[in-house]
């Protein structure tokens, strides 16, 4: 089994207590908190090595490590092996500031999308409108309904049903 196979069954154990997820995260959270503090310091500096070398270097075990690199690995510049990873697979963990910054919108995790070290990368107003565009991705905007007594989109001052509604009429695009 592979190590992300390894660390999902564990993250994601659906037949596991809820307590015991809900502790399994709570610690998890802050170990990964204060690797971003770390990244976003500098985050043009790329940080490079094996997923065993980058496990010693934040204080990790290969599991928390394996779990940190599955949550960033949509945010980097290239993505890293991380469905046949093993401890010594050489990672990357350069990443896409915007990119990041709104997948951590995206997963409401706004622990980390409001860390200090976000302003010295984005203004307010830049994470403002990211955050913005982010959430509306996901907002389904359905399309103003046409009643047949209603005037035809068209334009022409008929009525909908006596226009485009009637049967066999082109459909208005």
């Amino acid at each position: 089994m592979s190590l992300l196979d390894t660390w999902r069954d564990k993250a994601y154990d659906a037949s596991a207590r809820p307590e015991a997820l809900k502790a399994f995260w709570d610690e998890y959270f802050p170990k990964e908190k204060s690797v971003y503090e770390i990244l976003l310091k500098d985050p043009d500096k790329e940080i490079k090595g094996t997923v065993s070398e980058l496990a010693d270097r934040f204080g990790f075990d290969i599991m928390t490590m394996t779990g940190f690199l599955d949550g960033i690995n949509d945010s980097l510049v290239e993505p890293n092996p991380i469905e046949t990873m093993d401890e010594n697979t050489v990672v990357s963990l350069s990443f896409d500031k915007k990119k990041l910054y709104m997948n951590m919108v995206d997963a409401e995790a706004d622990w980390l999308y409001n860390l200090p070290e976000w302003n010295a990368i984005f203004s307010e107003a830049e994470r403002h409108e990211m955050f913005l565009t982010q959430k509306k991705s996901h907002t389904v905007v359905k399309p103003k309904k046409i009643y047949p007594n209603d005037p035809c989109p068209c334009g022409s001052g008929k009525k909908y049903k006596n226009c485009h509604g009637k049967k066999g009429a082109p459909k208005l695009s």
